[in-house]
């Protein structure tokens, strides 16, 4: 089936909602169609025209009444549904809030503090990323400590889009972690927080990791006794020091990181 993704802006919005309610039915594959920073009914029209040619469910956030009624319109003249997933959530605020929507698009996109403030945020996470740049991180919100492939980059990107200043150090066996993180003020300092995986999955990442490098040759970083081992002792170091312990394994990036903000807010309500 054709699914067709019509946005005034980026279109992350919409994505995110279409791949969210696409994953509650089995067995459907749908080809996307994006259409974004749709702003003129001359766009309308040419993506009007494309719909025609591959006919599919539209779904839409366009907060431009004209536009959308334009696209709507256009639809049922085609027999193909059109769903505003904005509409709902818009008209339901302005009811209860009593104030009239404004219609522009991309404003979540604005260039403001906040933007800038998760400018920063991925700029420190590239900065720490791996072990790097160990001496500030009293800087830090968060500091993810883990065996290698438990997701702590991209986790830590995650948080980093949401404006959160996280750095990640590796446990590597027989390395001792660098001073600086047991030197980080147990009050008002960054939360330190573990994560690991099961074994059985963690091999497999690393195979496919090895295997992406054209390294075909067992070694430690693959056996499985040796990675259990690894695992318990992080798990072991985690323990001593009193830091909480994030089990990845069946766990998406978004939800890991979701954790993590959780356990953020219970130590920090007023962050």
């Amino acid at each position: 089936m054709h699914l067709h993704l019509v946005s005034d802006a980026t279109g992350e919005t919409i994505h995110s909602v279409a791949r969210a309610c696409f994953s509650q039915f089995e067995g459907v594959d749908a080809e996307e169609h994006n259409w974004t920073l749709i702003r003129t009914t001359g766009q309308i029209e040419k993506v009007l025209k494309k719909i025609s040619e591959n006919p599919g469910i539209v779904m839409c956030t366009i907060v431009s009444e004209t536009l959308r009624r334009a696209l709507q319109d256009g639809c049922r003249q085609l027999q193909i549904p059109c769903i505003p997933v904005l509409d709902p959530v818009i008209a339901a605020l302005a009811s209860h809030l009593g104030l009239q929507s404004k219609g522009l698009p991309g404003r979540q996109h604005e260039l403001d503090a906040e933007y800038f403030h998760r400018i920063d945020a991925m700029t420190f996470a590239l900065n720490h990323d791996d072990g790097q740049m160990t001496w500030d991180l009293q800087d830090a919100d968060v500091v993810l400590v883990g065996v290698s492939r438990s997701s702590k980059t991209p986790t830590c990107m995650y948080l980093a889009n949401r404006s959160i200043n996280a750095a990640n150090i590796p446990i590597v066996p027989g390395v001792p972690l660098p001073q600086d993180i047991f030197e980080l003020k147990r009050e008002n300092g960054p939360l330190i927080v573990g994560l690991t995986k099961e074994v059985e999955s963690l091999v497999q990442i690393r195979r496919n990791r090895l295997r992406l490098l054209a390294e075909d040759q067992e070694t430690d970083y693959i056996d499985p006794e040796i990675v259990r081992q690894e695992v318990s002792a992080a798990r072991r170091l985690c323990s001593e020091n009193n830091w909480p312990v994030i089990d990845v394994t069946r766990r998406s990036i978004e939800e890991s990181a979701a954790a993590i903000m959780q356990l953020l807010k219970e130590r920090r309500p007023d962050a």
